[in-house]
């Protein structure tokens, strides 16, 4: 099966070089300059799981060809517009769409554009960044892609999928439920985003203050809320073993958001934030910590974008 990775940043450039590492055919879509630099340097992974430095197949916009079984769309949120323009060329009549985007908003989005049948759920769990040179961090022991059917004209698509990406240097499972497992992670982005961006700091350093505890499990709460009204069947024991998480003693986990913020970069306010806000008050639930931190994640917008 023949592969097309949008971009080869953090995300794609790690999952996309885990592929090509493991001899599956695998193309990068990528700008002018991030083509100069893999075909200068190669496609350079450091990781705990090993280190990778590959020459890989790239392509330009203006080259790519409808000839792919799937794309792989790994783009910021907030980039979703232009990277479906960038990948339209490349679907031909039986191309999977695999997003691994934050939130939820995007599945409409590709819905619209592509078709439903065209549009798989997809997860990714992993920590990675990638360095102005052009390397790509892997920051822990987690490297895992979870995909599934939302509906059932998908599946022998699926199976197809799954021969290619297992066994290809990252955990790789197909979900029986990822319209739940969807939900779940848009719950644990949004609590994790809004509480450490409005209060700017760790796990560790917000529940060793005194209401710290209360504020990250009433959020939690009030998304988890949002995503029963919802239908999503999101469990308590999911929620016991996420808050457990959201609120251990000394933690270092911070959101990726937190850091975007405090490089003074664009953030994905709208899709992770603003849509679960927007959600609950379609639905009822007030979500106080939510409301302020969009209001406050507005504000740091609105500075970033007047001081560029």
């Amino acid at each position: 099966m023949k592969t097309l990775v949008l971009g080869a940043g953090a995300t794609g450039g790690y999952f996309g070089g885990r592929l090509a590492a493991a001899g599956r055919d695998v193309t990068f879509l990528v700008r002018p300059e991030r083509r100069r630099q893999i075909q200068e340097n190669g496609l350079i992974v450091k990781s705990p799981s090993g280190d990778l430095r590959l020459k890989v197949k790239t392509v330009s916009d203006t080259e790519v060809a409808p000839e792919y079984g799937v794309v792989l769309l790994t783009c910021k949120a907030y980039d979703l517009d232009s990277a479906m323009n960038s990948i339209a060329p490349a679907m031909g009549p039986r191309t999977t769409v695999i997003p691994l985007i934050n939130g939820l908003r995007h599945i409409g989005i590709l819905d619209d554009r592509f078709g439903p049948d065209r549009v798989v759920g997809g997860l990714s769990y992993i920590s990675v960044q990638i360095e102005p040179n052009g390397e790509i961090l892997h920051l822990g022991d987690a490297h895992a892609m979870v995909i599934g059917a939302r509906m059932a004209s998908q599946t022998p698509a699926l199976r197809g999928i799954a021969e290619d990406f297992r066994d290809a240097g990252f955990t790789f499972r197909i979900s029986e439920s990822i319209e739940r497992e969807l939900w779940e992670k848009f719950c644990f982005l949004s609590t994790l985003a809004s509480i450490t961006c409005l209060m700017r700091g760790t796990i560790g350093d917000i529940v060793a203050t005194r209401d710290g505890v209360a504020v990250m499990a009433e959020t939690l709460d009030d998304c988890i809320a949002v995503a029963r009204k919802r239908g999503a069947g999101i469990d308590e024991s999911w929620r016991e073993r996420t808050l457990v998480a959201l609120i251990k003693e000394g933690s270092p986990l911070t959101s990726s958001m937190l850091r975007d913020v405090e490089l003074g970069s664009r953030i994905e306010i709208e899709q992770i934030v603003g849509d679960m806000l927007r959600r609950a008050e379609v639905v009822g639930v007030a979500a106080p910590w939510l409301k302020a931190a969009y209001c406050h994640l507005q504000t740091y917008e609105n500075r970033r974008k007047r001081e560029v």
